[in-house]
């Protein structure tokens, strides 16, 4: 079964196309990694994938169904780690993790032990009182990932999971990832820590102004002994060149 799939995916911005005719393919269980630099249009297919942006052109399923606005009961099914953490600054982290149980609507027995579990797993329960203004940019990504989990969700979208985030915790979070896809969850991740994707994905894209360039499973990559980083490179180039002689002089 496929867990994501996108038609035709496009994302216009005026006379600018930021994503372009996307053909993706997700099957369920799998750990999927979009990469591509800054301004490839990563984030942008991720909101478009969730529904918090509404494509030009162009479908998207989640298990199936299409994503859209009314259809909650989908929604639930998803969990989300964005790029903006879309936290509430005056609330503590604790705060945050009633609030989610509430509106996936766990029980409050469900949602504490969860929530303890989760901010046990990521250095974050000794801190679980701290307001998120207080908080560093790590555990604000700490508490998101753990609201993107605490509902059990079976397509988990991850918007740079490991960046800003400290060595174990960073161990942690891919053994959480390795341990939900075996066990039938599927996720999408965007991520620069290609070292990090080479160890746990089974399939990856890579991105270029928009629009996919290279696609193939990690199997691929193992059978013909190629590095995941030189793939990379070798499709996402810095197209501005400059002398930087002067630099330490």
């Amino acid at each position: 079964m496929l867990a994501i799939e996108t038609e035709n995916l496009t994302k216009d911005y005026g006379k600018k196309t930021v994503v372009n005719n996307l053909y993706l393919t997700v099957k369920q269980g799998e750990i999927f990694t979009l990469l591509g630099a800054n301004g490839s249009g990563k984030s942008t297919t991720v909101k478009m994938l969730t529904g918090l942006l509404k494509p030009t052109r162009g479908n998207v399923k989640i298990l199936n169904q299409k994503i859209l606005a009314e259809n909650l009961e989908l929604k639930k099914q998803i969990g989300v780690l964005p790029e903006s953490l879309a936290l509430f600054e005056s609330l503590s982290i604790w705060e945050h993790i009633l609030l989610s149980g509430e509106v996936y609507g766990l029980t409050k027995t469900e949602t504490n032990y969860r929530g303890e579990q989760l901010l046990k797993y990521l250095d974050l329960w000794e801190d679980r009182f701290m307001r998120i203004e207080q908080c560093s940019f790590g555990m604000k990504k700490k508490c998101s990932l753990s609201l993107a989990l605490i509902h059990n969700p079976q397509v988990v979208f991850l918007d740079e999971p490991f960046e800003g985030v400290d060595p174990i915790s960073s161990k942690n979070i891919r053994e959480a990832i390795l341990f939900s896809s075996k066990k039938g969850c599927t996720f999408f991740i965007t991520s620069h820590s290609l070292e990090i994707m080479e160890q746990i994905i089974d399939s990856f894209a890579i991105l270029s102004r928009g629009e996919i360039v290279y696609q193939a499973s990690a199997q691929l990559l193992k059978s013909e002994n190629k590095k995941l980083e030189s793939i990379y490179f070798e499709y996402v180039k810095n197209d501005l060149t400059g002398d930087l002689g002067w630099l330490g002089s």
